[in-house]
Order: C-alpha cells, then sequence, then structure tokens
C-alpha cells in the first residue's frame, strides 16, 4: 500500500511539474484580420468577388454551320446575311443600283467586273463571323485563284484565297493581313469546301492628322488561331508588287466590304457584333 501512495505522488507531482511549465496565461490566438481587394475595370472600382457587382447581360448563343446546315447568329448580333434577304447591302460602284452579285440557294457570289459590294450600316470595333467558298472547280494559281477579301472599315483587309496546295507570297495567303501579316498556320479547306472567319476587331485612332492607337485583329479560320491580337503597322491597300499603304486619318466607322477580284468566290452566314473600343 506504501507503494501505491508513494506512486500516486510521484503522479501528482509529475501533472504539477507540467503544469508549472506551461505558459502562464497564455493568450488566446488572435484571428487575422480579412484581406480585403479591390480591382478597377473601365474606370470603376469593385472589391473582388462582391454580389452587388452587376452582372453579364444574357446572349442567347447561335449555333455554328455543320453536316450542310447554315449556322445562326446569337441574339445580339446584327445579321448583315441570312441567306436570303440583301436588303443591307449596296454595289460601291453603283450604291443606288440593283444588287451586282450573283444570288444562289443561300449565298451571294461575286460577278467578275461587278466590283465591290458593302454593307450599308457602319461599324467600328467589331466581331465578325463570315463563311466562304472558294470556287470547286480549280482554275489558275497563287492570287488568281479563289481571290477576294474581307475588308473592315472598307481599308482593312483579311485575305480570302484558295490556298489548298497553292503557293503565293505569304503576307497574300489567305487569312493574312494583307501585306503585312501572315496567318500563323494555313488551315485552308479543299476548293469548295465552306470556310469560316471569325475576326476580333478594334479600330484605329487618331489624333492631329496621325494615327494615335493602331488597330488590333484577332482571327480565327475554321476555328483555328490564325492571327494572335496583331497590331497592324500600317494600311493593308496595294500599291504596287512590293509596296503597301499606310494609316490615313478616317471616321471612327466605316462600312464592311467584300472584294471582288475576278474570281466566283461564295459568302454566307455573315454577322456582327460591336464591341466597345
Amino acid at each position: 500500500m506504501v507503494r501505491n501512495v508513494v506512486l500516486g505522488l510521484g503522479v501528482i507531482v509529475l501533472l504539477a511539474t507540467i503544469a508549472n511549465c506551461a505558459e502562464p496565461n497564455a493568450a488566446p490566438e488572435q484571428k487575422k484580420p480579412e484581406v480585403i481587394q479591390w480591382v478597377e475595370v473601365d474606370g470603376q472600382k469593385w472589391m473582388v468577388h462582391d454580389e452587388k457587382r452587376p452582372m453579364a447581360p444574357v446572349v442567347t448563343p447561335g449555333e455554328a454551320s455543320c453536316d450542310g446546315k447554315v449556322g445562326t447568329a446569337p441574339s445580339d448580333a446584327v445579321v448583315l446575311f441570312d441567306g436570303n434577304d440583301i436588303s443591307n447591302w449596296e454595289g460601291v460602284k453603283n450604291p443606288k443600283g440593283p444588287f451586282p452579285w450573283k444570288m444562289g440557294e443561300g449565298y451571294f457570289e461575286t460577278v467578275k467586273d461587278a466590283g465591290f459590294i458593302r454593307t450599308k450600316q457602319k461599324f467600328g470595333s467589331c466581331q465578325l463571323h463570315i463563311e466562304f467558298a472558294t470556287p470547286e472547280k480549280v482554275i489558275g494559281s497563287s492570287q488568281g485563284r479563289g481571290n477576294s477579301g474581307v475588308f473592315l472599315m472598307e481599308i482593312y483587309e483579311i485575305q480570302v484565297l484558295d490556298n489548298y496546295n497553292n503557293k503565293t507570297y505569304t503576307d497574300g495567303q489567305c487569312g493574312a493581313l494583307y501585306g503585312r501579316n501572315p496567318p500563323l498556320v494555313n488551315v485552308c479547306r479543299k476548293p469548295g469546301e465552306w470556310q469560316s472567319y471569325d475576326i476580333v476587331f478594334h479600330r484605329p485612332t487618331f489624333k492631329d492628322g496621325k494615327v494615335d492607337r493602331k488597330a488590333r485583329f484577332t482571327v480565327f479560320q475554321n476555328g483555328v488561331l490564325i492571327q494572335d491580337n496583331v497590331e497592324l503597322q500600317g494600311g493593308t491597300g496595294w500599291m504596287g508588287p512590293h509596296a503597301i499603304s499606310d494609316y490615313f486619318p478616317h471616321g471612327d466607322k466605316g462600312a464592311l466590304s467584300l472584294q471582288d477580284h475576278g474570281n466566283p468566290v461564295k459568302f454566307r452566314n455573315i454577322w456582327v457584333r460591336e464591341l466597345k473600343d
């Protein structure tokens, strides 16, 4: 029994020693202050994850063209050509005259020497979707094969060309910002097959007669990135075999135009979404 008492006393002494080693009156752990950060967008400051920040507007997406079925535009787009209605277009040579290009089943097609066509409505910075098909029957080579062009503001051209097994100068091939920037890759489909451009364009601005902010292009061809936020260093107008135009002052908006280059190229499913500068 004496032994048990001694052992009990030993345990008590050990516990007391441990208790005495503990830091007296230890302060409770302090809670770290909440970190609140702010972001600034378009001149407005918002708290990160602020539930009072306005939600993005709802846009119903369109359907992509697939298996012979022509796609549709998103709900906030301006439909420029749905395969039937050409009221948004006019000929450049004779704006008040009849539509100068050939109408087909769900498309229109260039007519040699008929000249450019353009939209009656004008646009600045925008997202543009357009589909095209070069001739199924291959005639010509280099720049003489399926040649046309998509001109933003009637000035800045994305080249249309049949470059399926067709060599030409690289800054003039399909998907090039003509005379300036070749495409990153050649993703042309076979002659006669429908292809698509999805273009994001931010217009240039001018101050005191000089370019103040250069134009920028991002382009997808057939769903593949071919121009990656490219800053356009000048104009795209042909000035000779080895010369290209420069910037010149112009308005904030201009028409979308399509080129007659003497080759029968088809276009369909054209729509545009206006963007902030």
